[in-house]
């Protein structure tokens, strides 16, 4: 083989020229170029799981102290609802009772009662006056009740008032006068449960 040693000159510039290389050399080199281009590929996959990896740990994290702060913040917020309802139920479940007693019939049985358990309320049995609302005392009246009976033991007078609502009563003594009036009833629970 005879070699070249002469210069080769060209009427123009060339561009776009490559130099061809043997079928095998070629192949080779396209196959090392296709497996760096793999490792490439491998390596930034393997870097963008491990990266994604760490992103889900970190969020995990975060939502965990999410759920923490959350739970203390309801864990906190139960008792103190729990408090600023009370006074609200116990209004509301009071006057859930006023409007149902407001709405029972008053019955002389009802009356007799409320008489009666004022009277065991009062300590001094001498000189006793029972002051009713004017239907309720014609109520009793009508049903001939054995309190408007007179009483040699417990002399006690009756008598009506305006001041006095249907239902209740007030027991004058010689020391004082007991109130036994439904709306005394309702301001008394009331105060006592301390609203």
């Amino acid at each position: 083989m005879k070699l070249w040693r002469e210069q080769v000159k060209f009427s123009r510039d060339l561009r776009g020229v490559r130099i061809a290389a043997s079928g095998s050399a070629a192949e080779l080199q396209e196959r090392r170029v296709r497996e760096r281009e793999q490792a490439a590929f491998e390596r930034g996959r393997e870097e963008g799981e491990r990266r994604l990896s760490e992103q889900l740990v970190q969020q995990r994290a975060e939502l965990q102290e999410l759920q923490l702060g959350i739970m203390h913040s309801l864990g906190a917020a139960i008792p103190k609802v729990a408090r600023e309802m009370e006074p609200i139920l116990v209004e509301l479940a009071l006057e859930a009772a006023r409007k149902l007693v407001g709405e029972l019939p008053v019955t002389a049985a009802m009356v007799e009662h409320v008489i009666r358990d004022a009277l065991g309320q009062v300590e001094d049995s001498a000189e006793l006056k029972v002051f009713l609302q004017a239907d309720d005392f014609k109520l009793l009246q009508q049903s001939q009740s054995p309190l408007l009976q007179e009483n040699p033991q417990q002399p006690i007078r009756f008598a009506t008032s305006p001041e006095v609502t249907r239902g209740g009563c007030l027991v004058q003594t010689r020391f004082g006068c007991f109130d036994a009036r439904r709306e005394t009833k309702v301001k008394l629970l009331k105060e006592a449960l301390q609203l």
